[in-house]
């Protein structure tokens, strides 16, 4: 049981919507769903009706948000009375992530971490990759998770390589394209479609550019710096896009896009997912801790 699956419960409950929650927190949609079905296994009921568009809490889940308002309360006041007592250092670990890395990654670790350590405190950006680079360099995050290293040197850096992964082209699943084609496509009839673009400092958009130079015969006629508004963009319309496996697949299991595979081009696009930190600079006790443990498990 994880405290902060609780926490974010309470969240839910009050906000009465995945997507708007999503937003407000440094965590995706599909985690807060994982999230909840975790806690449905921990306590074997369901705590909100699925049946129905209106968002609703079960008469059991109404009983679990109680005892969890409470566990929370008595959560904080421990950790403010450990804090007025002294004897327990807490310490606040900042990452910066693009959106694979930070969403589909690094949470599990992330929590892990924290329930053997409770002592610290981790605060998570979601940036894109540049800005994520960026926040290491100007010593606003500890430590970043990236799809690339854009134009910095990687020599400058420590990092660890945290998962691999590939861009599939996405559609809406009622896209002309998927007209008698199962899925699989010829490049010249996706060039016919216009295309969302992600905005430039995306580590997506980096590698998409470096290893699929046929990228500029695309209709290039939209950027969107944000992974759901993409899927959001394309689900309904005839737009065409690109987008990390990872994200893809749980899109595309709730029904909202299609992955498209192109003749011709067995692989798109496979990138390296890297957690990174500065070389130059000293990290304290807890922090170096993070970071062993990150290898460890990686």
């Amino acid at each position: 049981m994880k405290i902060e699956y609780l926490r974010n419960f309470i969240k839910l409950a009050n906000y009465k919507s995945f997507s708007e929650l999503a937003r407000d927190l440094p965590i995706s949609q599909s985690t807060i769903s994982h999230q909840l079905s975790q806690l449905e296994k921990d306590f074997g009921v369901t705590l909100i009706n699925r049946s129905t568009k209106k968002f609703e809490i079960t008469e059991a889940g109404k009983i679990v948000l109680d005892y969890s308002q409470k566990i929370i309360d008595s959560f904080d006041s421990c950790v403010m009375d450990l804090e007025e007592y002294g004897n327990a250092k807490f310490e606040e670990i900042v990452i910066s992530a693009s959106t694979t890395p930070g969403s589909h990654i690094l949470p599990r670790y992330i929590t892990e971490f924290r329930d053997k350590n409770p002592n610290v405190n981790f605060k998570i950006k979601i940036n894109n990759s540049l800005k994520s680079i960026e926040s290491i360099v100007k010593n606003l995050a500890d430590f970043a998770g990236i799809g690339s290293f854009i134009n910095y040197n990687k020599d400058n850096f420590d990092f660890i390589k945290i998962g691999e992964d590939q861009l599939k082209f996405i559609c809406s699943p009622n896209h002309k394209l998927l007209e008698n084609t199962k899925g699989l496509v010829n490049f010249t009839d996706l060039v016919k479609f216009p295309f969302i673009w992600r905005e430039k400092g995306s580590g997506m958009r980096d590698t998409f550019e470096r290893q699929f130079p046929d990228y500029k015969k695309l209709k290039i006629k939209l950027e969107m710096n944000d992974n759901d508004s993409i899927i959001s963009a394309v689900s309904e319309s005839k737009y065409i896009s690109i987008m990390s496996e990872m994200i893809a697949i749980n899109a595309e299991k709730a029904g909202l896009i299609k992955s498209l595979e192109v003749k011709g081009f067995p692989q798109i696009v496979k990138r390296d997912l890297l957690f990174i930190k500065s070389k130059n600079k000293e990290l304290s006790e807890q922090k170096e801790k993070f970071w062993d443990y990150i290898k460890k498990k990686i």
